[in-house]
């Protein structure tokens, strides 16, 4: 059961959490205020309610995390993106990442991997009002009847860059994507200069879930 009622006590943890955030380093004001916007307890089952503010990962189910608030800080403000921006997010999951896209001005399209999660995640975001371009499938491979994108950020960690998403990704555009093992990814921001010319740059360690699909991990 969700518990769609925002307290001043959770308007106050938020508050908290843009701090520790600010603290670990984050500094897009407009990124700081979509994650002090939107109820982060909106995607917490009422029992995990009281840990909806911690910077942490936590288990929504089907072998997936609703990512750290620091991570999803972290990723959005590496896209730099601007009101209508047309992005591209792989890996619905809870939901609240593609939340943070909207509320800065993004028209998100985002595709989930696990059929029970898109069908959870589109009914509750379309319950919220929250519009979300919804998509169940392989994201390792994009969405080439949506392409081209401004901006594509991966919310799963992969093995290689797939090629898929940088040819959907406009020029000028920007990816996001972890890439390593199962264990371990390194943050990567691509930014694409010319149908040839990618500009690489390589951040922090983080731990993902596998990408699965065609140009991800494949499904055991």
């Amino acid at each position: 059961m969700l518990r769609l009622e925002d307290t001043y006590r959770h308007k106050g943890q938020r508050k908290a959490l843009v701090s520790i955030l600010r603290s670990k380093g984050i500094k897009n004001e407009a990124v700081l205020e979509a994650i002090n916007t939107l109820p982060r307890h909106f995607f917490f089952d009422t029992a995990l309610d009281s840990h909806a503010y911690e910077d942490k990962a936590f288990p929504i189910g089907e072998g997936q995390t609703i990512s750290q608030p620091y991570t999803v800080a972290f990723q959005t403000e590496l896209l730099e993106i601007k009101p209508g921006d047309k992005i591209l997010e792989i890996g619905t999951g809870s939901g609240y990442q593609a939340s943070i896209l909207h509320l800065m001005g993004g028209i998100v399209h985002s595709i989930e991997y696990q059929k029970k999660l898109y069908d959870r995640t589109k009914k509750f975001l379309t319950k919220l009002g929250i519009p979300i371009n919804f998509y169940l499938g392989d994201g390792s491979q994009g969405i080439p009847s949506q392409a081209p994108f401004d901006k594509i950020i991966v919310t799963a960690g992969a093995p290689v860059v797939p090629n898929s998403l940088l040819k959907q990704l406009n020029i000028g555009g920007i990816l996001v994507i972890p890439v390593g093992d199962r264990n371990t990814q390194k943050m990567m921001k691509l930014t694409k200069k010319t149908e040839k010319q990618i500009i690489q740059e390589e951040y922090d360690n983080f731990a993902f879930v596998p990408l699965l699909g065609e140009e991800g991990w494949r499904s055991k």
